[in-house]
Parts: structure tokens; C-alpha cells; sequence
């Protein structure tokens, strides 16, 4: 043999010893990133409701007549606008009511929201008069 030549003892359990101890310490790191890392809350947090859930009604007077405008909410959501007691007299002589409550309620349901309502020029007085009665509804809705 040469004089270079080393020899090595490795003592099993010395070894044995030091894999247990990094196994550990990696077990405690993972441990302490789960318990430090930022829990995330949204499942926590109950979602605020924006309406008591029900159907509110609304007056809206056209001539000497009434019509009720039906609003229908759950606790997040519009889920229908309809016309109440809408007789084919008054549909007669005002036919741009019905269409018009159509067009808004298409709208409104889809954003839920009364804002960027567009409305055509053809029936713009009935739409502003409905749009009214609707937001009226709503915020009975909100307040109850």
C-alpha cells in the first residue's frame, strides 16, 4: 500500500443518528410554513346580503289608473320584475309599457345593478317612470 491510501470508518449509527435528525428538522420546517403561511379567510367570511328576501311591490299612476310594479329578490339577487294588475285597457292605451318593463328587466337581471340601464328614444318617459317604481321597490326591499 501506498502511503497516500486513507481509510474510512463510518459508524452506523452515527449515520443512522444524522438521517433521523434532518428528517426531523424538515418535518418541524414544513410544519412551521403551514402554521406561519397566511390562512385565507374568504371561506370565513359571511357575504353581507343586500336584500330581505320576498316580493315588494310598487305604484306607478298612469292617468287615473295604478299599475304595480312586482320586484321579486332573494338575499343577493333580483330574480324577476314583472306587472301587476296590468288590464288590457291599460295595455291599450299604453302599449310601450309592457315592452319597456321587458327591456328593463332583461337588463336588470343580467348586471343585477340599476346602473347603465340604456333605454331606446322611442319609449324613454316610460322606461324613466318604470325605472323609478323598480328602484322604489328595491329599496324596500334593502331597508326591510
Amino acid at each position: 500500500m501506498s502511503a497516500k491510501t486513507k481509510i474510512v470508518v463510518l459508524h452506523m449509527k452515527r449515520i443512522v443518528f444524522t438521517g433521523i435528525v434532518i428528517g426531523l428538522i424538515l418535518i418541524f420546517a414544513v410544519c412551521l410554513m403551514l402554521f406561519l403561511k397566511p390562512k385565507d379567510n374568504s371561506m370565513d367570511e359571511t357575504v353581507p346580503t343586500m336584500y330581505t328576501p320576498g316580493v315588494y311591490t310598487s305604484s306607478v299612476q298612469l292617468g287615473d289608473a295604478a299599475l304595480d310594479i312586482q320586484v321579486a329578490v332573494d338575499e343577493n339577487h333580483i330574480n324577476s320584475i314583472s306587472l301587476v294588475n296590468l288590464d288590457e285597457t291599460m295595455e291599450t292605451m299604453y302599449p310601450l309599457v309592457r315592452p319597456a318593463l321587458d327591456e328593463l328587466s332583461e337588463q336588470i337581471t343580467a348586471n343585477q345593478s340599476l346602473d347603465d340601464i340604456t333605454y331606446s328614444q322611442n319609449n324613454q318617459y316610460t322606461s324613466i317612470v318604470l325605472l323609478s317604481a323598480i328602484e322604489e321597490a328595491l329599496e324596500k326591499a334593502a331597508s326591510e
